[in-house]
């Protein structure tokens, strides 16, 4: 009798090893993905933004299983506090935003968005076309746009094209570049500032660029400091594979930003030729 015994429990054995092995796949599929929430910078109206981040997040949901939402700034300071007091783990921001960040509360920088394969884009001063306004110089005198006040790189870009705030009859902060290109067409303001992107969307409808910057770094991507390694990983490594080589990738790019055609890995150093530009504006 004893072999029919021993086999009894060996049989046992596996059946309650298989029993323990099902058990422990069903907790492992039912356990909740991880949740991340995304914020940016509010560079155009609300609705605008919800739309263009959300193509965004839902890429990064399929490709990393991870629950990834976002949740929209109203403006600059509000998205760097969010993303450093951890109300958000993971931000879209202009270079300041960044560098306020970093500086604050130590956020990571984890990829920047390219442009012809370069980390790179311009400021540049959009008017309404056919309003004779030819050069920057020509707006002295004249009403101008700008974006959020915080933004101090607006301010250093409009000084490197030969023009100061007290230049103007009179100047605004708009907030979103959407807001400023859609009032210079209307005629409320004579000029603004433009991300280069944006001006290029709006040239059908009637903006003229008639100044840039040269080439400053990108606006990047960065994650709250105590993130977990194989999160910000697995958002590093999908950004990274996010480029124009499918027609669905191409297309949540396009909803991102026209003017995108992928992600590199960038550090804080990167950021330095910014912090000199923005030095002399800072209190």
């Amino acid at each position: 009798m004893k072999p029919i015994r021993t086999l009894n429990t060996v049989l046992a054995a596996l059946f309650a090893g298989a029993s323990l092995a099902a058990a422990s796949a069903a907790q492992a599929q039912a356990a909740p993905a991880a949740e991340v929430t995304m914020g940016s910078v509010a560079m155009d109206i609300p609705v605008e933004m919800i739309k263009r981040l959300s193509a965004l997040t839902n890429y990064l949901a399929l490709t990393t299983n991870l629950n990834v939402r976002f949740r929209p700034s109203p403006n600059l300071g509000s998205a760097v506090d969010d993303l450093g007091k951890g109300q958000t783990q993971i931000a879209y921001l202009t270079p300041v935003a960044y560098i306020d960040a970093h500086k604050k509360y130590g956020v990571i920088p984890l990829v920047a968005p390219t442009a012809d394969g370069r980390p790179h884009f311009s400021l540049v001063i959009g008017v309404k076309a056919g309003s004779g306004i030819k050069t920057p110089t020509d707006l002295k005198g004249k009403r101008f746009a700008f974006g959020d006040e915080k933004a101090l790189l607006q301010r250093a870009a409009v000084e490197s094209m030969g023009l100061k705030s007290g230049d103007f009859s009179s100047f605004a902060y708009l907030k979103h570049y959407d807001n400023i290109a859609k009032a210079v067409i209307a005629g409320d303001f004579d000029g603004g500032i433009l991300k280069d992107s944006l001006a290029e969307e709006f040239k059908s409808k009637g903006i003229v660029v008639i100044g840039s910057t040269p080439s400053l770094p990108s606006y990047i991507i960065a994650v709250h400091p105590g993130m977990p390694e194989a999160v910000r990983t697995k958002l590093r490594d999908a950004l990274l594979a996010l480029n124009k080589s499918t027609p669905e990738r191409a297309a949540t790019l396009e909803a991102f930003d026209k003017g995108y055609d992928g992600f590199v890995v960038v550090d804080d150093a990167a950021y330095d030729t910014v912090r000199k530009l923005i030095q002399p504006f800072q209190k």
